[in-house]
């Protein structure tokens, strides 16, 4: 009997805001343990929450971005549960109404499951609730830190979905991208804002009951979350093709061993003991209050990647580039809007301009860390170079196609003058005519350059006549090496193909 996988996903990111969802405590990284904190955090009796705003519309936010319905009611509960890293023995979360529900994301995808390389995943809600402090374990005892506690946390689950390791890799990057570009978080994983618990289980083919659903908890990687769904997939249809029972579980993903570890049989709902917040209202936002938070959705990735293929008949690779960084997108845009050769463009945003601002960075974090002597990962780069600091103007880049293109300059010389522009920011027209570097397309000249090259080089003559047509490139270079570069390489081409043929 063949048998398929049915998974469910989990996802808890952390939202891009000042201060902590029922304090003034900043929701700040890496701080000393336990400096980030207060009676409301910490759960001291007779506190009260106060809701942040903020938090609340980037939930919202979340659930435009994800095609989600908006309910106009939405409420907070408690969740009670004992762990040493939840000082309050509760988390305060939404459980039968909440703030999104009903989306899909879209993303792309080759394998089962998809259609014309695209996927969808259905997304039942994506609801608000509260971080829990973090426990680091010694040999001898462990320690809780409660910076974290109280860190407005967007909990996202999808429908069961998915029916692979792959798909379910490509949908967390395709989520993490969206949320990441709209600003809802910065989904920097090694701080820990992106968590991910797995939901997987097997059943025969062509059968539509779902097997018992088996959980692999705190999944913090997404190269993890796809290899203990492998290993689980396929460690669930050994048991089931030998006639085991699989029991509804969570287990542990051991990353150095590569195998899932059972570490309690799956609580229910009721184990929970949910009940409504009663220091808390429940939301009911209004029109206008939805309003102002959809004027800051953006365009998704994968929309604006399948516009600029289709606006601009960019290829995929190039679309793709402007896909994941979108202020090289923008810049892009903001020129092709106005060529003839959209494609031209994006060749020189991508190859050249992408590659020295690239360098220019890298020269600058290495002055910074001489400076300061510390690595430069733990600062930014005050002084970084981005598009906005360029020394030459959008349409320079457009004036340089052209020269390109109607034979003024040769592709060698160009790369000379996009050099210049970068660092002086002076025109490309100006930069030809200073150095000199304006193609010799007077066949007259380039006949003589041909003859010269001919009478000094007979061996690759005698190689050419002879059969040998890769001589020919030979003789090329000689003519180019003569004219100094700027002899117009198609006429160079024909001249000698027929000064050698006749």
């Amino acid at each position: 009997m063949e048998y398929e996988a049915v998974i469910g996903l989990e996802t808890h990111v952390q939202l891009k805001t000042k201060s902590k969802m029922w304090c003034g405590c900043a929701n700040a990284f890496g701080s000393p343990p336990n400096t980030n904190v207060c009676p409301v955090c910490l759960g001291m009796p007779g506190v009260l929450p106060v809701p942040n705003e903020e938090a609340l519309r980037l939930t919202v936010l979340t659930g435009l971005l994800l095609n989600c319905t908006i309910p106009r009611h939405a409420k907070f509960d408690r969740k009670n549960y004992f762990y040493p890293d939840a000082s309050k023995n509760y988390q305060l979360t939404q459980y039968d109404q909440p703030s999104t529900a009903n989306g899909y994301v879209d993303f792309e995808f080759n394998g089962p499951g998809s259609v014309d390389g695209l996927a969808r995943v259905r997304i039942t809600r994506a609801h608000l609730e509260e971080d829990v402090g973090k426990l680091t374990h010694f040999d001898r005892h462990s320690g809780v830190d409660f910076n974290r506690a109280g860190v407005p946390l967007l909990e996202i689950v999808s429908e069961p979905d998915l029916t692979s390791a792959d798909m379910a890799y490509a949908y967390l990057n395709t989520l993490t991208e969206i949320l990441h570009q709209g600003g809802v978080s910065d989904c920097d994983m090694e701080k820990g804002m992106v968590r991910c618990d797995v939901n997987i289980s097997v059943r025969p083919k062509g059968t539509t009951a779902l097997g018992a659903k088996i959980e692999i908890k705190n999944m913090n990687s997404f190269s993890g979350v796809r290899r203990a769904a492998e290993y689980e997939i396929a460690r669930q249809i050994e048991v089931v093709s030998k006639g085991g029972k699989l029991v509804q579980s969570t287990r542990r993903w051991d990353d150095v061993a590569g195998i899932t570890e059972e570490m309690r049989t799956k609580e229910h709902a009721h184990d929970y003991r949910y009940f409504p917040e009663p220091d808390l209202m429940p939301m009911q936002p209004g029109d206008d209050w939805i309003a102002n938070v959809r004027t800051r959705v953006i365009e998704l990735p994968l929309t604006r990647k399948q516009r600029l293929m289709r606006d601009y008949q960019l290829p995929a690779g190039d679309a793709e580039v402007f896909r994941s960084n979108v202020e090289l997108g923008g810049y892009f845009e903001n020129v092709a809007k106005q060529a003839k050769n959209p494609k031209a463009v994006a060749n020189w945003i991508i190859n050249n301009l992408q590659a020295r601002l690239a360098e220019e960075n890298e020269r600058l974090r290495k002055a910074e860390e001489a400076e300061f002597g510390i690595p430069n990962s733990e600062f930014r780069i005050p002084n970084s170079l981005a598009l906005a600091d360029l020394k030459f103007k959008p349409e320079a880049l457009l004036e340089l196609v052209a020269l390109v293109e109607n034979k003024t300059i040769s592709n060698s010389a160009a790369q000379t003058v996009f050099a210049e522009m970068f660092t002086t920011g002076q025109a490309p027209a100006a930069i030809v005519q200073a150095k000199g570097l304006a193609q010799v397309s007077d066949t007259g000249a380039i006949e003589k350059f041909c003859d010269d090259a001919i009478a000094a080089n007979p061996g690759p003559v005698a190689d050419y006549k002879g059969g040998k047509l890769a001589a020919l490139n030979s003789l090329k270079g000689q003519v180019m090496k003569l004219s100094k570069g700027k002899a117009n390489p198609a006429l160079v081409g024909e001249i000698l193909e027929r000064k050698l043929k006749g």
